[in-house]
């Protein structure tokens, strides 16, 4: 059966690192990195840029889920709520998969302390901080399998997610 392995967090929680490191342990496996589909200047997040972008996650996914060769597909993404989740998966009716959704939580601190890295790194603005500490508690919300990264590595984590999925198979 293919699966879908949906990694989520808020930015800054490690997701694309985490998801670097875990796609070895996934073989054979394809890995989506949701922020891709949003690389534009200037960003805008209107309603019809919403759209497309979900439509093109959509798109990627379907493709990778019906490629024979793959067991696994590894999509990492904000996913702040249970609503994006859904339309996502709602778009991806008719494929038979199974999905496990893992989510990065981290203590205020940590987070804040990730971001404020990547700032002086010019990696991110710093208008990212606020934002991220401020959507941090809706991670919490969603029943999803929870992954505390506040003081493990990348691989670690990566280490965990592996062997929860190899225990759900």
């Amino acid at each position: 059966m293919k699966r879908l392995i949906v990694v989520r967090g808020p930015m800054g929680a490690g997701k694309t690192t985490l998801c670097q490191v875990l796609l070895p342990y996934l073989q054979p496996a394809f890995w989506l990195d949701g922020d891709w589909c949003w690389k534009m200047e200037p960003c805008t997040a209107d309603e019809a840029m919403r759209e497309m972008v979900m439509e093109n996650i959509a798109f990627l996914l379907r493709n990778f889920l019906q490629n024979s060769s793959l067991q696994y597909v590894l999509f990492g993404w904000v996913i702040h709520q249970r609503e994006i989740l859904d339309k996502l998966l709602d778009r991806l009716t008719g494929l038979s998969f199974d999905c496990q959704v893992f989510t990065l939580v981290c203590t205020p601190e940590a987070l804040q302390a990730r971001l404020q890295r990547d700032v002086e790194q010019g990696v991110r603005a710093a208008d990212v901080i606020p934002r991220s500490l401020q959507r941090l508690p809706l991670y919490g919300q969603m029943k999803t399998s929870k992954v505390d990264v506040s003081q493990i590595s990348a691989r670690e984590a990566a280490e965990e997610i592996a062997r929860q999925i190899a225990t759900y198979s």
